[in-house]
């Protein structure tokens, strides 16, 4: 399975594939923004996981973009991000996200999050 990492922080980035790698998943494309990761994004890239904020092209932006297009409109997406209040959680929902993680994370909550979108439970 191909990942897609969109998140500005450099740091973050290399948490976020570095648990990746830990739970099994290797094959990881790291993006540094949201227009970076529209740009990183094409048809072998098999789950996003993106940040929400981010300059210029936001995390949500990048989510709205995907799902109406032809090749993300079904893609799973998990949205790792700090903000953490019910009404961002439920706009992210309404974008098409398909399930959400507050930092700070541990690789077995991101495992449990994809493997619940994987298995058509994500509930963000």
């Amino acid at each position: 399975m191909r990942f897609l990492v969109v998140e500005d922080s450099g740091t973050m980035r290399r948490i976020v594939e570095n648990s990746l790698n830990k739970i099994g998943y290797d094959d990881v494309v790291t993006a540094e923004d949201g227009a970076d990761g529209l740009d990183k994004y094409d048809d072998s890239i098999d789950f996003v996981i993106t940040d929400w904020n981010m300059p210029d092209v936001s995390g949500l932006d990048l989510v709205q973009q995907l799902r109406s297009s032809d090749s993300g409109g079904e893609v799973p997406i998990l949205m790792v991000t700090t903000r953490s209040v019910r009404e961002d959680i439920v706009t992210a929902a309404k974008a098409g996200v398909d399930n959400y993680i507050v930092k700070p994370f541990n690789p077995q909550v991101l495992k449990e999050k994809i493997d619940d979108v994987l298995d058509g439970g994500g509930e963000a």
